[in-house]
């Protein structure tokens, strides 16, 4: 189902995750689910990567993929890819809303943690299942309907929400650097902020389309 996709689905850069690397830059960057590898290509010629690899299950012909700033460029299953990628190698690894489209996301992030060196970092997006368009509608209207895109993708098999978010990660072992939030709450503004605060919480939770987690091998401090 996933292979099954428009090519659109695959060609976006992931800026949001961008901006999480640490400024430092030139690092060994891995991207799983790498899509036609936009993202890729801008990590390298802003200098965050000096070495930059992505793995996807499905080649494009009219991506980034061959891209020369790309230096290898796996087609698979992440899942089942054993032996291609470097141990202890990788100070960054992306993973732009993927995890909830494996069959076994937790052992496959403990899999990931072997590729990183001490002190690398897991950056990654994860939809919340949470948000209120979804639980709303489930709670009131008893509609769960799935799509080609979005939090109720046909294509995920897992979903989760902020404590599982967290489990994920400690779980594999990872020490969580930072857990940020998509959604509509910057364009609400004060009145977001305001009602969080009478809500202790709940009402971001409700407003988050996705979760950005950075998250370390260790307890060190930032790849290099």
């Amino acid at each position: 189902m996933y292979q099954d996709k428009q090519e659109s689905y695959f060609s976006n850069c992931r800026d949001e995750m961008l901006v999480l690397i640490p400024a430092l830059g030139n690092y060994r960057i891995l991207e799983i689910g790498a899509g036609s590898g936009e993202t890729l290509v801008k990590a390298k010629e802003t200098g965050l990567g000096c070495y930059v690899v992505g793995v996807d299950l499905v080649k494009t012909e009219n991506g980034s993929q061959s891209h020369p700033a790309i230096d290898r460029f796996l087609i698979g299953d992440i899942e089942t890819l054993d032996g291609a990628l470097e141990e202890n190698f990788y100070d960054i690894i992306l993973c732009g809303d993927v995890l909830e489209h494996l069959v076994d996301p937790w052992h496959c992030l403990a899999k990931l943690k072997l590729l990183l060196r001490e002190g690398g970092l897991v950056i990654a997006s994860i939809p919340n299942v949470r948000y209120w368009k979804v639980s709303m509608g489930l709670l009131f209207g008893g509609r769960w309907q799935y799509g080609d895109g979005g939090i109720l993708d046909a294509s995920h098999l897992r979903y989760f929400v902020r404590s599982t978010v967290e489990d994920l990660f400690q779980g594999a072992g990872f020490q969580i650097r930072h857990l940020g939030q998509t959604g509509p709450q910057r364009k609400w503004g004060l009145a977001a902020w305001g009602v969080n605060a009478l809500t202790l919480g709940y009402f971001s939770d409700l407003l988050t389309v996705q979760y950005l987690v950075v998250a370390a091998k260790g307890t060190g401090g930032a790849p290099g």
